[in-house]
This record gives C-alpha cells, structure tokens and sequence, in this order.
C-alpha cells in the first residue's frame, strides 16, 4: 500500500508539472494512461475523447491491443467506454460476458485475455468529454479504493484537456480538442511509417518516437507531423529507425 501511495503521489506531482503553458496534449494523456494502468495493476488502459460533433475518438492508449478494443467499441457502439460516456456515469463490475447488449464486444475481449474492462467518465459537472478505460487481466472486478484513484485520475485528464479555457468557451473547447485528435491522427501515421522503415511493431514505433521527442525537448505531435511530412532531418530519422536516443535538442 506504502509503495502504492508513492506512486500516486508522484504521478499527481509529475502530472500537476506538466500542466504548464502550451504543454502536449497527446503525451499528458499518454503519461496518464501508463501511470493508471501501473497504479491499478491493469493489463492495460486507454483514454478516449469526444470530437466537436460528439463522436469519441482513442486519444491515447497502453498497448495496441488495447487500442484495437476501443476502436471495436466504439464501431460497434457498446460496450462499458460507450456507455459511461453516454450515461455520464462510472461503470464498473458490470459482467461483460454475461451482458446480452455487449455480445459482440464480450469475444474480442476474451481473445484479448482480458478478464473485465471499467470505464470512467472525463466530466466536468454535466459535461461529459472522454473516458477512462481500464482493462483488467487477473480478477474480474474492481474494488472501491481502486475506483476511487481511477476516477481521481479520469478527474486529472479533465483538467488537463480543460486547462486554460472557460466553461463558456465551447468554440475554444471545440477547437482544442479537434487540435489533439487531428495530433492523434499525425502520431498514427507516423507509427505507420516507422514501423515499416525500422521493421518493428507498432508498440516499439510509438515508443521510439516518445522517446526521440522527449530526448530533443519537442512535442511528439510535432516529430510525428515531421515524420510523415518528411520534414525530419536525415540523421534524425536514422536515430528513430536505428533506435536511438539523442540527449540533447535536435539541430
């Protein structure tokens, strides 16, 4: 519990530094994301946002697999991500593979090797802009204090996408969020391209580029965008595909 507590002290702590001026959308969800799945002992966890029409969209997740899912539930419209996001409400212990409205998604669960997934909303009083995934490997349910620091950190990411805007600002609020998911959208492509280049998978692409862009101090959003654009300079590339890390900014 001791080791537990530390480890949700620093996460808030590393969290509440990053919420500076201009910070990185994208890896402030994707740091919150690792953080909750290594506090809760998840197999994994991922975080969805809505778009200016409603729509929600994977903004950040652990692994691809987990990725896979959040896409499949929101295809299909089911799903525990679905419906928190709807009803606004947490939804969590509910038996996947028993709910006759989850019969599709319930399969790709069990080939994941999941054994449960809860949801948790991003929600400011009534306004309700994400989820908060969380998929578990070794029990089925999750317990009290364990939804508490879920939600408290579902509460984290809301602040974080909310950060520097009014609540009677919804056309800046619109456009922020559309500004990430389009960055999501660059951070796919480049994935893409990498992983074909270096010859990896998905995973280690996207762990290369967090990497190069923490190693030069620059947004990941702009290294993805550099990447399939082409815009990288030629050794830069050659450190991502080799997988290395420079230590200081790129010139």
């Amino acid at each position: 519990m001791a080791v537990r507590e530390a480890l949700l002290s620093r996460t808030f702590v590393e969290l509440a530094d990053s919420l500076v001026e201009d910070f990185d959308i994208i890896e402030l969800l994707t740091v919150l994301s690792d953080r909750c799945a290594e506090v809760l002992e998840a197999g994994a966890t991922g975080i969805l946002l809505a778009d200016p029409g409603g729509t929600l969209r994977v903004i950040a997740a652990t692994s691809e697999q987990a990725w896979l899912l959040e896409l499949f539930q929101l295809q299909n419209d089911e799903g525990p991500c679905f419906d928190s996001f709807v009803s606004g409400a947490p939804v969590v212990n509910k038996d996947v593979f028993s709910t006759p409205a989850w019969a599709r998604f319930a399969p790709e669960l069990h080939k994941a090797a999941f054994r449960s997934v809860h949801a948790f909303p991003l929600r400011l009083r009534h306004t309700v802009i994400g989820v908060l995934n969380v998929f578990l490997r070794e029990r089925p349910d999750m317990d009290g204090p364990d939804q508490l620091v879920a939600q408290a950190l579902a509460d984290v990411a809301t602040i974080a996408v909310l950060q520097h805007r009014s609540i009677r600002e919804a056309e800046t609020v619109s456009a922020q969020l559309q500004e990430a998911l389009n960055s999501r959208v660059a951070v796919e492509q480049a994935k893409g391209v990498l992983a074909e280049r270096a010859g990896v998978d998905m995973d280690e692409a996207f762990s290369r580029l967090r990497q190069f862009a923490r190693g030069t101090n620059q947004r990941l959003s702009d290294i993805a965008a550099a990447v399939v654009n082409r815009s990288l300079p030629v050794e830069d590339v050659d450190r991502l595909v080799q997988g290395g890390v420079p230590r200081g900014p790129s010139a």
